[in-house]
């Protein structure tokens, strides 16, 4: 990812949106980048698979700060372990919600600190 946003030829130099994903079928968890570079008006998606039961994908927020928040959307709604992140924690779930609502297999908790949470 460095040498996408430093190489002259390239210089992807905006994280424009992260997206995780849940392959149900192949047991994976996923993230998608879209990236663009402002200067030569190109852009690029990018997508890494792992498997759900280690789903651990290296930070891009030191190479683009926006992706701080997306990580942690990415981490709270779908499952995805950003290793070296500087604050892995959910952004909008509560921080004791069971499970990521994204997840095709997510079963909601019936309640959330003695409030019902469905209908």
């Amino acid at each position: 990812m460095k040498t996408l946003r430093d190489d002259p030829q390239l210089l992807f130099d905006v994280l424009m949106c992260l997206s995780g994903v849940h392959y149900q079928k192949e047991e994976e968890l996923g993230v998608t980048y879209h990236i663009n570079s402002t200067s030569l008006g190109h852009k690029l998606a990018i997508k890494v698979r792992v498997p759900i039961d280690n789903p651990h994908v290296p930070s891009v927020e030191s190479i683009w700060k926006t992706a701080n928040w997306h990580e942690r959307e990415a981490w709270d709604m779908v499952g995805v372990i950003f290793d070296e992140h500087p604050n892995h924690k959910r952004i909008l779930c509560p921080e004791d919600w069971e499970g990521h609502p994204l997840r095709k297999d997510y079963v909601q908790q019936e309640f959330y600190q003695g409030m019902p949470t469905g209908e």
